[in-house]
């Protein structure tokens, strides 16, 4: 099954482009599913029907599905809010308000993930497209599994086992009620169930693609966000340039447009080298409905498969060497300077600006030394040397 993930800067488009591509590769056979995870939720205006909690079908082998993120909150959160609100209650919060507080920010896109799995899972879907949120959303709610299974293989068994040790006494001495097996379960099945998102969109047959207008302020973030999911190791197998005028531009007005877009289009394809990038023209009306989209598609696409899987490197891998190994991880428009490494037992602790990756060594690496690092070709590789080689 085909995952494909877009993204972008609030209002690049992202959302009629991946309605698009849904659309168009439902015509060509493949039942294909379009989800959002962006609270906006503007796939089904972009088709211009009305879509409720369940998928909707919206063309032959097309469906729609905006996520009732209220009743999967209730299915997946219900057991840690019920415990945080007694604890509010004692402490006298208001009971509006201790709701209010109880929900987590980001619980709409984190919910949405979790429906993907369920579709995923379903076997009722060739394709599943995904209509993210903005771009620093997205970035930080695909940080999420790795950063939560951290917290649960380091802290979580530990913290387990105090509390069920001591709950009598630190009830008491603190006055206010300590979580029971099921809170301590919901949030163990919370985790199980995101690793498992994790696992599916950094899967080979998973891609991010990144949404972008030539304008420079978009481009300069559309490569924040590149190296940011390579960190992260989600695979981005193309760029799209939307909103691009036609270049037989008659007036100054629009020739100024032309030509400054022209120029960012140059470092489009200059920063992202290797990939397939596509691009869809100024349209003179907003394309909405299943006709308008397919012909962005088409635009976009030509006769190419708009699910194909690009060859590509893969943003982690590992090569043996004589005496140890090799880890390179893809980082794209990164310097030496600009990273932070450290090892801290068996994770090795990767730093690119605000963003930190806790990356846990496999069993083949964990016993090596860490020997050196470089960043070279939009890559880091950490070298490690077996003990016995010094």
């Amino acid at each position: 099954m085909r995952i494909l993930l877009f993204t972008g800067k609030g209002g690049v488009g992202k959302s009629t482009v991946a309605a698009a591509t849904a659309a168009l590769a439902a015509e060509t056979g493949r039942r294909t599913l379009v989800l959002s995870t962006d609270a906006a939720h503007s796939l089904a205006d972009a088709y211009g029907v009305t879509a409720g909690g369940e998928p909707e079908q919206v063309a032959p082998g097309l469906h729609v599905h905006q996520v009732d993120a209220q009743r999967r909150f209730e299915e997946s959160w219900a057991d840690i809010q019920g415990y945080l609100l007694s604890v509010l209650e004692v402490a006298g919060v208001d009971p509006v308000a201790a709701e209010e507080l109880t929900v987590v920010p980001g619980a709409e896109e984190i919910l949405a993930l979790l429906e993907l799995r369920l579709h995923a899972r379903s076997g009722e879907w060739d394709a599943v497209v995904v209509d993210c949120a903005p771009t620093a959303e997205t970035l930080r709610l695909l940080a999420l599994p790795e950063a939560l299974g951290w917290y649960m293989t380091r802290v979580f068994p530990v913290e387990r086992r105090v509390v069920r040790a001591l709950k009598p006494v630190l009830s008491r001495a603190a006055g206010i009620p300590m979580p029971d097996d099921d809170v301590f379960s919901a949030v163990q099945r919370l985790h199980a169930e995101l690793d498992e998102v994790r696992e599916l969109l950094t899967g080979p047959d998973a891609g991010v693609r990144l949404v972008l207008t030539p304008e420079q302020v978009v481009l300069a973030e559309a490569r924040r966000s590149f190296t940011t999911l390579s960190l992260f190791g989600y695979r981005v197998d193309g760029v799209v340039a939307n909103r691009v005028f036609p270049a037989d531009a008659a007036d100054p007005w629009r020739a100024g447009w032309v030509a400054a877009q022209t120029a960012v289009l140059a470092q489009v394809e200059e920063s992202f080298a290797g990939l397939p990038l596509w691009c869809s023209e100024y349209r003179p009306a907003e394309p909405v409905g299943l006709s308008e989209l397919r012909d962005v598609a088409r635009g976009l696409y030509g006769d190419a498969d708009p699910l194909a899987v690009p060859a590509g490197p893969e943003p982690l891998r590992i090569t043996a060497t004589a005496g140890g190994a090799v880890l390179s991880l893809r980082l794209p428009f990164v310097g030496r300077e600009d990273v932070d490494l450290a090892r801290d037992g068996d994770d090795l602790v990767v730093t690119v600006s605000s963003y930190r990756r806790l990356l846990t060594l496999p069993s083949s690496l964990a016993r090596h030394r860490l020997a050196g690092a470089r960043v070279e070709g939009g890559e880091l590789q950490v070298r490690f040397t077996d003990a016995a080689h010094g």
